[in-house]
C-alpha cells in the first residue's frame, strides 16, 4: 500500500497524518495525552486535512480533556512498596527514617528514600523531585553535546519544568530548550529524542514536510521513540486552573 506522512499543527495541536489508499479520512485522539493522528486518502492534500482537522476541532479539544483528566498515575504516598520509575526501569520505594538530611539512593531494584524520622508526604515528594531533577541536569549536557553537530545547531539555554502535556519545547529565537521533568522516568532514549525534536525546530518553526524529513535524518527511529514514550502517562500533578 502506497503511503506518505505528515506533521501538522492545528490551533497549537501537533498532528500526525498518514496518507493512505484509502477512500475516507479518519480522526483519532489517542491517549495517554491526546496526541492526535490522522488516516487520510492520497487523493487529499495537507489543506484539504487542515481544514477537516479544524472543522472537527470542539470533538479533538473535548478527546484530549478528557483523557488529559483521566490519564495520570495516580498519587504516590512516599511510603514503601510503591513503585517509582528511573529511566525507564521500575523500583520499589523503601523509606529510611533516620537523623540528617534526607536523601535518595539506587540500590539494585529499591529506590531508598532517606529521611527524618515524622517526615511528612509532601516533603519525601519534594525530596524526589528535586532528585529526578538533579539526574536530568546531569544527563541533558551530554545528550544536547552529541547532537549540536549532528544538526549543526546551538542550545544557548536549556531548562526542566513540569509541563502538562508536552514532553519539551522550544524558544527558536533564543536557542532556549525546555525538558519535561517526567523525563528522568523515562527511558534514556526518550530524553535523546525529545532533544532532537526540539534541537530541529532550531531549523524548522512547524512540523511541516521539512521537519518530518529533517528528523528522518536525524533520527530516523523518531516515530517509534515518540509513541513508546507517549504510551506511558504523565504522572499524577495538581494542575491550577487557568
Amino acid at each position: 500500500m502506497s503511503t506518505a506522512s505528515a506533521y501538522l499543527t492545528v490551533a497549537g495541536i501537533d498532528v500526525d497524518v498518514i496518507y493512505k489508499d484509502i477512500k475516507n479520512l479518519h480522526i483519532g485522539v489517542y491517549p495517554p495525552v491526546g496526541r492526535v493522528r490522522v488516516a487520510a486518502p492520497l487523493r487529499l492534500d495537507d489543506d484539504a486535512v487542515r481544514l477537516a482537522l479544524v472543522q472537527r476541532l470542539p470533538w479533538i479539544k473535548r478527546e484530549r480533556d478528557r483523557l488529559q483528566a483521566a490519564d495520570r498515575q495516580s498519587q504516590r504516598e512516599m511510603v514503601n512498596g510503591e513503585s517509582h520509575y528511573v529511566w525507564g526501569n521500575r523500583y520499589r520505594l523503601r523509606v529510611i527514617e533516620r537523623p540528617g538530611r534526607g536523601h535518595i539512593e539506587v540500590d539494585g531494584d529499591r529506590l531508598l528514600l532517606y529521611v527524618a524520622p515524622a517526615t511528612a508526604t509532601e516533603p519525601r515528594r519534594e525530596l524526589l523531585d528535586r532528585w529526578y531533577r538533579e539526574q536530568l541536569r546531569r544527563a541533558i549536557p551530554n545528550v544536547i553535546a552529541k547532537w549540536e553537530p549532528a544538526l549543526g545547531v546551538t542550545v544557548r539555554r536549556w531548562t526542566i519544568r513540569r509541563m502538562k502535556t508536552k514532553w519539551g519545547s522550544c524558544n527558536r529565537e533564543g536557542g532556549h530548550i525546555w525538558f519535561n521533568a517526567e523525563l528522568a522516568k523515562k527511558h534514556p532514549e526518550s530524553l535523546e529524542y525529545i532533544a532532537v525534536h526540539e534541537m530541529t525546530h532550531l531549523l524548522e518553526r512547524g512540523h511541516g514536510e521539512r521537519f518530518t524529513k529533517l528528523m528522518d535524518r536525524f533520527m530516523p527511529d523518531w516515530r517509534a521513540r515518540r509513541d513508546h514514550l507517549n504510551d506511558a502517562p504523565l504522572g499524577h500533578e495538581e494542575w491550577p486552573a487557568s
